[in-house]
């Protein structure tokens, strides 16, 4: 793990917290402990870490308020936090990630899984500033320097496509899978010239590359929930059915820091669309037929057919034959039936990775 003793602000009112806090980050990062937000308001004033982790449950100043006022102010505005708290459930963390925290963590968290969030945050957070950096010096290097704003783009899609796959480690590779599978369905509209006008618009290894965030909903959901290895309960399924909007959500927050939202504006689609159906019994929305954008509809196929030929848990995989005849089967009400007919006839391709 490379850090370049990064500066980390560690706040709990908890002094066994803080000590087993520090214990297990002080090897990678310079770590500065607080037992109140009221102190660390005060160090900011004169010092500013890359990075706080905060708890929410704190006397006099909560965590809540902490970030509220770091986030009214220039200086440390940008800085970002990560909730460290025992407080596990969805109202909570979503409360934390709307006032601007980049993390939510619940102890008693995992050293190794707190120090790989820790890590791909500080990843985003430096390419990030590399951006900013960028487009303030654009008009003097717009020329030389148009591939390199690409490869930052694409460096952020993946990175964050990375910190969702490091807490599904159920669904490990289903990312860079699905994303395969698109790239060939996205040739095969291309030759056959389907939906031409509405393709011809698409900025096509953007929306490759986009189609990386599609789940970046999941990192709202509950570990207990994200890694339980059995089939899920009912009401633990209806919080999994947030994760299209609260995906969506997300990509709306990235894109207030950009001035080019194009590859954004895809992930979103992809993100909040992929789980509607065809006859209108998907969700979040309920979107039926052409109502759902075609991006949402494509995805729609390549999700299931990964899920259904991945072994999981709480079931056997599925071979390549049977999931093509499920997906063929459930042309016209979960799937496009147009569509449908287009997997089919690169079902092989898919199948072997080879357009």
């Amino acid at each position: 793990m490379t850090t370049e003793q990064k500066i980390i602000f560690l706040v709990d009112d908890d002094s066994t917290n803080l000590a087993v806090g520090s214990e297990t980050l002080e090897k990678y990062y310079d770590v500065l402990t607080f037992n109140s937000g009221a102190r660390l308001l005060k160090t900011l004033e004169k010092a500013l870490p890359d990075l706080i982790l905060l708890d929410v449950a704190m006397p006099e100043m909560d965590g809540y308020e902490v970030i509220k006022r770091l986030k009214s102010k220039t200086e440390t505005a940008s800085i970002p936090v990560i909730f460290l708290t025992a407080k596990n459930d969805a109202e909570s963390e979503l409360e934390g990630l709307s006032l601007g925290a980049i993390d939510y963590i619940t102890k008693p968290f995992s050293p190794p899984r707190l120090l790989k969030r820790i890590e791909v945050h500080l990843l985003v957070e430096a390419q990030r500033q590399e951006l900013i950096h960028f487009n303030n010096n654009l008009q003097q290097m717009v020329d030389a320097k148009t591939n390199t704003v690409v490869e930052l783009q694409n460096a952020v899609l993946k990175t964050m496509a990375e910190l969702v796959e490091c807490r599904d480690i159920i669904t490990g590779g289903h990312i860079e899978r699905t994303q395969g599978y698109l790239r060939i369905f996205l040739g095969a509209l291309q030759e056959r010239g389907m939906f031409a006008h509405e393709t011809a618009t698409w900025n096509l290894e953007l929306v490759w590359q986009s189609a990386q965030l599609h789940d970046v909903g999941k990192i709202a959901i509950k570990d207990s929930i994200l890694k339980k290895p059995a089939k899920l309960t009912d009401d633990e399924f209806e919080e999994v059915k947030a994760h299209p909007a609260f995906g969506a959500a997300v990509i709306d927050k990235i894109g207030e820091s950009t001035t080019d939202r194009t590859f954004l504006e895809y992930a979103k689609i992809f993100a909040l669309t992929h789980h509607e159906k065809w006859d209108g019994n998907g969700y979040p929305n309920g979107l039926k037929g052409d109502e759902i954008p075609l991006l949402g509809r494509i995805m729609a196929i390549v999700d299931v057919y990964d899920a259904l030929v991945s072994e999981r848990p709480y079931k056997q995989a599925f071979t390549h034959a049977e999931a093509v005849k499920i997906i063929v089967e459930s042309g016209g009400t979960h799937f496009d039936p147009a569509l449908v007919d287009v997997f089919l006839d690169v079902a092989d391709s898919i199948n072997t990775g080879m357009p």
